[in-house]
């Protein structure tokens, strides 16, 4: 929903500035005098207003950024770990959970020809039910201790997770100075984004679900590994492109990984690297800012 006003007011911005009327189907010119009247842009939900200063948007990672990388490799991993035997027996034969086996399926078949290492073919369906998830369930294994930044396992991950969130058997974490940021940002006009390796639904259930209450509310979208690997440039162009901004530098992306900082910076972006506790450590001589906290943006 929040993608769809931003598509529409982009849509408007562009449109007053070509010298088009917006506010009318026949879509004329602008007179002069409905000119100089239009001082204000339409709204979208959940506080995501037009921004009032030179960056117009926060893109923030999770793991090591706004969440311990304890509470992901300690608490998460190991749920969606323990639980995915359960997890594909019990909705082995709903269409989500069909379409989860269906990506794992391609993924497998892609490592099996790389040589990936604890990749094993899946059992065929004809194989039964159990053969099935047995085989899943070890290839599953092997890519949580690989930790695989790819798209059939954290969609899965994500389904399993909402599972535990539902039954309160897990609680999202995030530093203690992440929710006052949230609000300062929001409160200034700037919107506020998630891009992570976690899947869109995961991420939304991290935020929704946390000590502080539900942040969804001063998030206005969601990306994850479907806009592309998060090392790589052309994702973080794709981001650029989907946000609307005149020029990526609007954006302030601000991660715990070199390798995405740098990814980030060759878009156009400005970037900050996180310091938390439990972070791996940065070689010299990097090159970006860092910061521990927040409040010291």
């Amino acid at each position: 929903q929040a993608e769809c006003y931003h598509y529409l007011l982009d849509a408007a911005i562009k449109m007053y500035q070509l010298g088009i009327d917006w506010t009318t189907p026949e879509h004329g010119p602008i007179n002069s005098a409905k000119r100089l009247r239009s001082v204000a842009s339409p709204g979208v939900p959940n506080g995501c207003h037009t921004a009032k200063s030179s960056k117009h948007c926060v893109v923030l990672d999770i793991e090591g950024t706004t969440t311990p990388i304890s509470f992901v490799t300690d608490v998460m991993f190991p749920y969606a770990r323990d639980n995915v035997r359960k997890h594909l027996t019990s909705t082995y034969d709903s269409e989500e959970t069909k379409e989860d086996i269906k990506l794992l399926r391609i993924q497998v078949e892609e490592d099996l020809k790389i040589g990936v290492v604890g990749a094993a073919p899946v059992a065929p369906d004809d194989a039964g039910k159990e053969e099935v998830i047995s085989s899943l369930v070890a290839n599953v294994e092997a890519m949580i201790k690989a930790d695989r930044k790819i798209t059939s396992l954290k969609q899965l991950q994500g389904h399993i997770w909402r599972t535990g969130f539902e039954r309160k058997e897990l609680q999202g974490v995030v530093f203690e100075d992440v929710p006052e940021a949230l609000k300062n940002w929001q409160s200034q006009g700037m919107k506020v984004y998630i891009y992570s390796s976690g899947s869109r639904e995961a991420q939304r259930l991290l935020f929704g679900h946390t000590s502080y209450g539900d942040l969804r509310q001063f998030l206005c979208g969601f990306f994850d590994t479907t806009t592309g690997n998060k090392r790589e440039a052309r994702s973080y162009f794709e981001i650029s492109q989907s946000l609307g901004v005149d020029n990526p530098s609007q954006i302030l992306f601000i991660t715990d990984v070199l390798q995405e900082a740098v990814a980030a910076k060759s878009a156009g972006f400005e970037v900050i690297i996180s310091i938390r506790p439990g972070n791996a450590p940065l070689p010299a001589n990097h090159g970006f800012r860092t910061i521990s906290s927040f409040s010291e943006i």
